[in-house]
């Protein structure tokens, strides 16, 4: 049973969304505030997180931050506020998703389950003993790791399968819409700036570790570039 970990400082929030998700056949733990949620994250070990914007002690971006440094874990934000600056600052923290209050539970539940499906593709479309070499770059599916030469990358489930649909074909260009399905499910729909948001993440980590294999063709999309070639 998949377990999902709840934080929202409104317990009447936490219990619909923990009913909705159990009656879906989810185990739930529950956090009230943000260093409750890393204490939880840290003991439960959840396979997803629902993760309130808005929260006393530490606030729901700081504490995906937080996480996003050490675990790949899917995050999905719920907000009040449906601005796209908001949206955005949540995927540059390194959020999955982003629901806006007041959701309906069914929806919610939906997106849970797409996201847990996304992991589950990049955890197995990758077939066993396969890697992805471009360059220094190396995508290993036994692992789900990328190394770039010595140095480990850590990426969200997101993140890989950009960086996977790339590598794939290295130095074709690929449009938004797909790399959209290459990350999403294919029933999914998101924003070419949400794409955008999430190639900036993954460029930054690439560069933190001294590549630069990723090149924007202005008008069209992304490619990657053995940097050796």
């Amino acid at each position: 049973m998949q377990k999902i970990l709840v934080v929202d400082d409104d317990p009447h929030i936490r219990e619909v969304v923990c009913f909705a998700l159990e009656k879906a056949g989810f185990a739930t733990v529950t956090a009230g505030d943000g260093q409750e949620a890393l204490r939880q994250h840290e003991t439960q070990r959840p396979d997803l997180v629902i993760l309130d914007i808005l929260m006393p002690e530490l606030d729901g971006l700081e504490v995906c931050r937080e996480l996003r440094s050490i675990s790949p874990v899917p995050i999905v934000l719920l907000s009040s506020r449906d601005e796209e600056v908001d949206r955005i600052v949540g995927l540059e923290m390194g959020a999955d998703d982003y629901v806006v209050k007041p959701f309906s539970p069914r929806e919610l539940v939906a997106r849970v389950r797409a996201n847990l499906r996304r992991v589950a593709a990049a955890e197995s479309s990758v077939e066993s003993g396969q890697k992805l070499v471009v360059g220094k770059l190396v995508i290993d599916g036994d692992t789900h790791e990328v190394r770039f030469g010595e140095t480990q990358l850590a990426l969200t489930h997101t993140e890989f399968m950009l960086l996977k649909t790339l590598a794939r074909r290295p130095s074709k260009v690929f449009g938004r819409e797909d790399l959209m399905q290459g990350a999403y499910d294919v029933r999914r729909v998101v924003s070419h700036r949400t794409i955008d948001s999430h190639i900036r993440r993954l460029r930054d980590k690439l560069h933190g570790a001294g590549c630069d294999a990723i090149h924007t063709v202005h008008g069209v999309g992304y490619r990657l570039q053995p940097e050796d070639a």
